[in-house]
């Protein structure tokens, strides 16, 4: 049973102070639950042990689609697919961060990979600001937590110069470039997670700037420019899927700029591969009975219970729960129901003493470096809140 520990909450003028203005829900409950979870120093040890090792199973299968050209099979669009040969083969076009979803890892349950967010992970804030200040509010420990992943980013945004683990040649190497962030308006949560990433790039040393993304202006001969000024590195928080399905001329020219050498964004085009849940059936292929993996077929499973979810969907939308013999016992809604399905074995969350299902994140900057939890029902949708963890002991 998953051991919590009460806390003090942090209080809403606080969290609005920091950037954090989605901490409540629309039933009015808050956001942040007022616990955190116990993990012990093993459990932290072992998740950051599976995370950097599912990442590096991660590339093997990235480059065996590439080499057997198996793009359509996992749900890539076509028109994206240059740019996704190009940013994987070019050093420079380097994964800025990601986040791995996680079943078990506490509780002694085994850890088994359910998702990858490759390209757009959420809970940045929440993982490496909120749940710090909750230890510090309430006079814990602030060492006392998996959790480095704001030193992490600011460390991986210096090896987009460096191009290697040590960044200590950043201030000899960094040319002045100009690096842009963006996100969509009206939607705080982007926005923020957004703008506390260019924060971090500032405190590498880049020069910094924002804007929202229908302001950016895109040239596929000259680059990425924001009130006429040029930028060599973009950072954007829009799926790459949507971009090529949603908005094709731009998929096009940035395929142009990319080509061009005119400008590097982030996260790479490749991190599109990584977000594919149709990768989970590659990785099935290239790791049979893995310990950290589940079974995933592009079919229904046989005789076993099943997760049946869409290549690409977030938030817990189109997904259904299949028992062994077919019958459907959980479902949400149908919003990413066009995309292509992938049938995972099932597999139990972590409980509490009210059966409160947990689900570990554990973030991803060149190496793992932040677990968060989110908690909620069978199928964690956008009702779930996020629980902070403890060290124990």
């Amino acid at each position: 049973m998953v051991r919590t520990r009460r806390v003090s909450p942090l209080e809403t003028a606080y969290l609005e102070q920091l950037g954090f203005t989605w901490h409540t829900d629309p039933d009015h409950t808050p956001y942040v639950a007022d616990e955190l979870v116990e993990v012990t120093e093993a459990e932290a040890e072992a998740l950051y042990a599976a995370t950097n090792e599912l990442y590096d199973m991660y590339v093997e299968a990235g480059q065996y689609v590439i080499d057997n050209d198996l793009f359509h099979e996992i749900g890539i669009p076509f028109n994206l697919i240059e740019l996704i040969k190009t940013s994987w083969e070019e050093e420079v076009h380097w994964h800025l961060y990601g986040r791995f979803d996680l079943a078990g890892g506490i509780d002694g349950q085994p850890i088994k990979l359910l998702e990858f967010n490759a390209d757009t992970p959420t809970a940045l804030f929440e993982t490496a600001i909120v749940q710090w200040a909750l230890l510090q509010k309430n006079g814990l420990d602030e060492a006392r937590q998996f959790n480095s992943l704001y030193e992490a980013l600011v460390e991986n945004f210096k090896r987009l110069v460096t191009l290697e683990e040590s960044t200590e040649m950043f201030d000899d190497l960094y040319e002045g470039w100009k690096f842009l962030f963006s996100s969509i308006r009206e939607n705080d949560e982007e926005e923020y997670t957004v703008r506390l990433l260019q924060h971090l790039a500032s405190e590498a040393g880049f020069a910094t700037e924002f804007a929202y993304v229908d302001e950016v202006e895109f040239d596929g001969e000259e680059g990425i420019f924001y009130r006429d000024e040029p930028y060599e590195l973009w950072f954007k928080l829009l799926p790459w899927e949507e971009i090529a399905i949603s908005e094709g001329e731009l998929a096009t020219l940035l395929t142009q700029i990319v080509r061009n050498h005119k400008a590097i964004i982030f996260n790479p085009a490749y991190t599109l591969l990584f977000q594919s849940k149709g990768l989970l059936k590659i990785l099935w292929d290239l790791y049979p009975d893995h310990p950290l993996l589940l079974e995933t077929s592009f079919e229904p499973l046989t005789g076993q219970k099943q997760v049946q979810k869409p290549i690409f969907g977030r938030e817990g939308s189109s997904v259904r729960i299949i028992e062994s013999d077919g019958t459907v016992t959980e479902e949400t809604d149908d919003l990413y129901d066009a995309f292509k399905m992938v049938y995972q074995a099932y597999t139990d969350l972590p409980t509490d003493a009210e059966g409160r299902h947990y689900q570990a994140g554990v973030f991803y900057a060149y190496e793992a470096c932040g677990l968060g939890f989110r908690r909620g029902g069978t199928i964690l949708d956008n009702r779930s809140k996020f629980v902070g963890h403890i060290i124990d002991g």
